[in-house]
């Protein structure tokens, strides 16, 4: 592919997926503020409950912590990714690439991990709507930013 072609492609793809991951975190951190004032309060004379959970979320299920807690991780991660393909974007270069590439792939794995995981709470089925919006954007978000890692890898090569 020319330079030509490649660069609006991967500005739109870095555009979509930084807003995205914002979205994504910005509803992750909601529902973990959430957690945290609806959780289980145990005060000085009581006993801790027989299934008390530390990661414990009153909107979902029991996979909804560990998908929450990833999910806020993968945010964090996919914001870095697009902020080292907006470098790259920059420069545009080999080594640039390379590293670009690389954190973009580590974000599509994190993200393909908490997607994992919102199959878990799908199955288990009882979820918000605001646990439903997430795995929404995590289903976009693999496949954008799979194409993304394609289109600056095939770049790359030529």
């Amino acid at each position: 592919m020319a330079e030509e072609q490649v660069m609006p492609v991967v500005t739109g793809l870095l555009l979509l997926n930084l807003c995205m991951y914002f979205i994504v975190l910005a509803i992750g951190a909601s529902a973990i503020n959430r957690a945290i004032d609806h959780g289980f309060i145990i005060g000085s004379g009581f006993e801790v409950p027989a299934h008390f959970s530390p990661i414990y979320f009153p909107m979902g299920n029991a996979a909804t912590g560990f998908f929450v807690l990833f999910l806020v991780i993968t945010g964090v991660v996919g914001v870095a990714s697009t902020i080292a393909g907006i470098l790259h974007l920059f420069s545009w270069n080999a080594q640039s690439s390379r590293s670009a590439s690389s954190i973009a792939t580590i974000a599509w794995t994190l993200t393909l991990l908490a997607m994992g995981l919102a199959c878990k709470e799908m199955e288990l089925q009882f979820r918000s709507a605001q646990l439903r919006t997430m795995e929404v954007f995590l289903i976009i978000l693999s496949s954008t930013q799979f194409v993304y890692i394609s289109t600056i890898n095939r770049a790359l090569e030529s």
